[in-house]
């Protein structure tokens, strides 16, 4: 093809020097001949227009720049009307997404609080802390409660085994309590395995190790003294006075250095009971009472308001082709929402038992639940979930979060034994006139 062209552009070449040639002759005709046969055609005068064609030229033009200015004139205010229609729609634009923000960020806030109590399956998730009180309080309350209670103990003989209790139940982040219980079990290790090291006895304060993992935890400068070490100001490495904690025998025994370190190592967080909140509903109450509150959750405030873009994204999923791993994915991520779990028992004269349960409890533990609170808790029985789950012994040590039984379920109660369901009835044992649960539970009873 390129070959084509090169020689399309070559005849036009050709054809044009021959044009631009001029008239030909014959060759055995003399120079002179064809000079004589030339003749000389003299151009044409220009004739001057006259002076009314020149007006009305005159008049043409400038009709034409006239014209043209109009023209212009328009375009520029064409233009200038559309850039100020397209700033007036950016102005809209950003005033209706700030408006929709302001929507969004009050339904968040609807969803995140229940505005109407009585709508609440439970009020909230309360614990037990059997070391202190049976007082039935929520989490944070019994953190407060019990920060000042060991701190109200430092006063007295045990401070040292006080202080390993404020590290392990006065600080939020287990990560960093590890971290702090490493390095002063350190420090303390140096002493007792070098005690002749007067290298170990003394802690710079400066030291970037301290200042990360022992100063921000609550408790630890309490055991530090306890322990023995005092602070001190002595000369480091360049002749400069800094801050030092040093060890002395007199403060705290060899002995007592031992003892600290396997109380530091061995203590553990105050256990929290969490309370069942139990109740006994009415069916109409176990119909109204649906809505769960945040601390059933594990959502923050930013999450919740994702919930939407999440509901959309899901159904967009679901639309696509995805993998056994991207639905296994999915799922945990689901299942990471929930701490708590509401367990409803339903009996046969239609009241509803109700307990709050941690996700990760067994099923077993739901099982002594009911036990504990039936009349004749000596006959074997069976939860079901409906349409067609029945929960056996293979299923008592499997958690709630296995099972599914989150964030709330209802199950079906019914006696394993009918035939000696009768028998026992026949023997006055057992009087389903009385009901299913104990007396003094019937008096938890709300009116609808």
């Amino acid at each position: 093809m390129a070959d084509k062209i090169k020689s399309f552009f070559h005849k036009m070449v050709v054809d044009t020097k021959f044009i631009n040639a001029g008239k030909g002759h014959r060759l055995t005709e003399t120079a002179s001949s064809n000079v004589a046969s030339t003749s000389t055609v003299e151009p044409r005068k220009r004739v001057e227009p006259t002076a009314e064609a020149r007006t009305a030229g005159q008049a043409a033009l400038a009709r034409l720049e006239t014209k043209d200015k109009k023209n212009e004139k328009k375009f520029n205010t064409s233009y200038a009307a559309i850039k100020a229609q397209v700033q007036r729609e950016l102005e809209q634009e950003m005033r209706a997404q700030r408006e929709a923000h302001a929507r969004s960020k009050e339904r968040v806030e609807e969803e995140a609080t229940v505005k109407d109590t009585s709508l609440l399956a439970v009020a909230n998730v309360c614990y037990r802390c059997p070391f202190l009180s049976d007082e039935v309080l929520p989490r944070d309350e019994w953190k407060m409660k019990i920060k000042e209670f060991l701190y109200e103990q430092l006063k007295g003989e045990d401070a040292a085994l006080v202080s390993c209790l404020i590290i392990q139940n006065c600080n939020d982040k287990r990560e960093k309590v590890e971290a702090c219980v490493e390095t002063l079990g350190k420090y303390l290790e140096n002493i007792i395995n070098n005690p002749e090291e007067e290298k170990y006895k003394k802690i710079r304060m400066q030291n970037r190790i301290f200042q990360e993992r022992v100063v921000p935890v609550n408790g630890a400068s309490e055991f530090l003294n306890a322990a023995g070490f005092q602070p001190t100001k002595l000369l480091n490495n360049d002749d400069k006075e800094e801050d030092f904690l040093v060890w002395s025998s007199d403060s705290c025994s060899m002995d007592d250095l031992t003892t600290l370190l396997e109380a530091l190592k061995t203590a553990e967080p105050m256990p929290l009971e969490l309370d069942r909140n139990l109740q006994v509903l009415l069916p109409m109450q176990a119909s109204k009472r649906t809505e769960l509150p945040p601390s059933f959750y594990n959502l923050k405030p930013e999450d919740i308001k994702r919930e939407q873009q999440l509901r959309t994204e899901a159904c967009e999923k679901n639309q696509m082709l995805r993998t056994r791993k991207m639905r296994e994915r999915d799922k945990e991520q689901e299942r990471k929402k929930y701490k708590f779990a509401l367990i409803r028992v339903k009996f046969p004269d239609n009241l509803i038992l109700q307990g709050t349960f941690s996700v990760h409890e067994n099923f077993q533990s739901v099982v002594d639940f009911v036990t504990e609170n039936l009349v004749c808790n000596d006959k074997p029985f069976c939860l079901r979930q409906l349409p067609d789950t029945t929960f056996n012994k293979d299923s008592f040590d499997k958690t709630l979060l296995d099972l599914g039984l989150f964030p709330a379920a209802l199950l079906m109660f019914v006696w394993a034994d009918a035939s000696r369901q009768q028998q026992q009835q026949q023997q006055g044992k057992c009087n389903e006139s009385s009901g299913y649960l104990k007396e003094e539970l019937l008096s938890v009873i709300q009116p609808a």
